[in-house]
């Protein structure tokens, strides 16, 4: 994704996106699997995969397209909800109800009718808090899905677009698999821009790190919100 903003703050700039967005916000679009290297250390508030996935599946794929694997940012996380495979997939595909459950959505409609499919669109905004480098904001995204396999995958793309920062292009993946223990749900998102390119070490680290953080937060809220309706 292109991410308007100073340069010198690039950084900055990315991370308070990351941190109120989360899961990539924003909204996706791309291919390819990820790279662990950019993988933030699970918060330990987050729930644990099931007993025989050791760690975050990266590179999966829903109709053989995934997140870009070539982005200057990528992360996945997974969580595992007390419920019924077809009751997550339900909430979390109900994109309309995303306002009831998520903070970080403040308002979202759909653009056609009928079930989440393939060629589906809606259109969702969240804030972007006042900070020292940029004036409060709204983002403006229209996410279009890209491949969607219903209960089993879904991958969905377009811009951001706020008066201060503007978000051209990124991708958001979503699997679910049911368990013994319950459903398990991998999410993996990257960002791709020429001002992510040049971040390096800790600067590198602290935005992919931002970047997990972000979809962390979406995992735990869906998790909340199914196993309460479960």
């Amino acid at each position: 994704m292109t991410v308007s903003s100073t340069p010198r703050h690039a950084s900055r700039t990315v991370a308070a996106l990351a941190t109120v967005i989360g899961t990539a916000l924003v909204a996706a679009g791309c291919s390819g699997p990820q790279d662990h290297d950019t993988e933030p250390d699970a918060p330990a508030s987050a729930s644990a995969p099931a007993a025989d996935a050791e760690a975050p599946a990266a590179g999966q794929e829903c109709a053989g397209q995934g997140i870009d694997d070539s982005a200057a940012i990528t992360s996945s996380t997974d969580i595992l909800i007390d419920a019924p495979l077809d009751h997550v997939w339900d909430v979390q595909t109900d994109v309309e109800s995303w306002d009831e459950w998520q903070d970080a959505v403040l308002t979202v409609e759909r653009l056609d009718a009928g079930d989440l499919a393939s060629d589906s669109r809606f259109r969702w905004t969240t804030p972007v808090p006042e900070s020292d480098f940029a004036p409060a904001d709204t983002l403006s995204i229209t996410s279009g899905v890209q491949e969607l396999e219903p209960g089993v995958c879904v991958l969905w793309q377009g811009p951001a677009v706020g008066e201060s920062i503007t978000i051209d292009q990124g991708v958001h993946l979503w699997t679910f698999t049911a368990t013994d223990e319950g459903t398990l749900v991998h999410t993996e998102e990257s960002w791709d821009a020429e001002i992510l390119d040049a971040l390096e070490g800790p600067d590198h680290e602290a935005v992919a790190g931002m970047l997990g953080g972000g979809l962390e937060i979406w995992l735990q809220a869906l998790k909340s919100e199914a196993e309460k309706q479960a």
